[in-house]
């Protein structure tokens, strides 16, 4: 196959493709890209390449499906089983749509080791090799960090870690 043939394959063909991947999977893009590389590596390509594709595609949309399945049956009985990241009964008033919202905001260099050491559990040390750089850096900027949400959450902060 050509790259003119694929083009005008893919221009005719690209947007039913994800439209009928998108009946099974979150992912159709992913689906249809996978099936057209498909389509490239085969020595040689076949009589009828549309339908071949929607087959492929179908296949593929399918797994994927059944891949999305397992793993939100999966995360719900580990989310289950893992403590909330916030107390929603916490008389302190702090809500997590508030507080993520916060966490959010901060710089990801920073958000990513506030998470790591507080949710992960991971000392300064792991995360310094975990991101590149000191522990006294991971330190410096996880004090940052809840300096920062501190402030943007109005609320007072048990002593830091």
């Amino acid at each position: 196959m050509t790259a003119d043939e694929l083009s005008r394959l893919i221009d005719r063909h690209a947007g039913a493709l994800v439209l009928y991947a998108r009946q099974w999977t979150d992912a159709p893009e992913d689906v249809v890209q996978t099936a057209l590389l498909k389509l490239v590596r085969l020595g040689r390509p076949p009589e009828n390449p549309v339908p071949w594709l929607y087959t492929v595609v179908r296949n593929a949309a399918r797994d994927a499906q059944r891949s999305e399945r397992r793993r939100t049956k999966y995360e719900t009985r580990r989310a289950e089983h893992t403590p909330e990241w916030f107390d929603p009964d916490s008389a302190t008033g702090l809500d997590a749509e508030t507080a993520s919202e916060a966490l959010a905001e901060l710089p990801v260099e920073v958000r990513e080791i506030v998470i790591a050491h507080l949710w992960g559990g991971l000392t300064f040390e792991q995360i310094a090799a975990t991101v590149g750089g000191s522990a006294s850096t991971a330190y410096r900027r996880y004090v940052a960090g809840i300096t920062t949400l501190r402030a943007s959450l109005g609320v007072s902060c048990p002593t830091l870690k």
